[in-house]
């Protein structure tokens, strides 16, 4: 996993990436090919002369030797910088990740983009790369992404990207369809009280027995005392 990786947030996505053309590495590499050049002219002059042996001659050959070996120590350390410098689009912003050793990042939010500049002279459209000025609401104002390797498909994926986020905060929150959690049902309604017995007038045997039943289920759940069941009981029965 390389560092942009990193430094990515929960739910964020890398959407492209992309580096420098290799014509920066050669640019910025032009002074150590030069030292590497200018060494191996003195390293073939040595070996043309070898038989002088000179003290000029020794230290000419040690500074030969010296720009020989720094001029690669420093291409290489371009060329470690030029493979660790990359530009990463995401679902939420652009990062610029650069360093070997002592790493740095800046990134512009796709929501704070107001605007990109695409510049691609003619020897750019031709390599295929190009310039990059990417216009925010931040305090920098501009990131210049300078010779950009496809430059064009970088600019298109970085606005598709930001129109994916604005659809996506601009979205309405639909409800649920359903609940969630079980609904709590409503507590079912108390039976009826049985209707009060008139004590003055006579009844008839089918009143009398649902009377009975309905005095022992009473009875049953502890509401009367068997006493009270058997009087009650008996005052029904005397009824009849």
């Amino acid at each position: 996993m390389g560092y942009g990786d990193s430094l990515l947030a929960s739910g964020e996505r890398i959407v492209r990436r992309a580096h420098q053309h290799w014509f920066m590495l050669a640019w910025n590499a032009r002074y150590s090919v030069l030292a590497i050049v200018l060494g191996l002219i003195g390293i073939v002059i040595k070996l043309l002369n070898g038989s002088d042996t000179g003290p000029l001659f020794t230290i000419l050959g040690y500074i030969v030797l010296a720009l020989f070996v720094l001029g690669i120590l420093w291409f290489l350390w371009g060329l470690l910088r030029f493979q660790n410098e990359e530009y990463i689009i995401t679902s939420r912003r652009i990062i610029h990740a650069e360093g070997v050793i002592n790493k740095k990042a800046t990134d512009s939010s796709l929501e704070k983009i107001n605007d990109a500049i695409l510049s691609e002279s003619l020897f750019g459209r031709m390599f295929g790369f190009g310039d990059l000025d990417v216009l925010t609401a931040s305090e920098s104002g501009i990131e210049r992404l300078r010779m950009l390797k496809d430059a064009k498909s970088f600019k298109k994926a970085m606005l598709e990207a930001k129109h994916e986020l604005e659809i996506e905060i601009t979205r309405p929150t639909m409800p649920p369809m359903r609940a969630e959690y079980p609904v709590e049902q409503p507590a079912p309604a108390p039976a009826p009280a049985p209707a009060p017995v008139d004590p003055s007038g006579s009844m008839s045997a089918d009143e009398i027995s649902g009377a009975l039943e309905k005095l022992g289920a009473m009875r049953d759940k502890a509401l009367i005392t068997p006493e009270e069941y058997d009087a009650k009981k008996q005052d029904l029965l005397d009824r009849l």
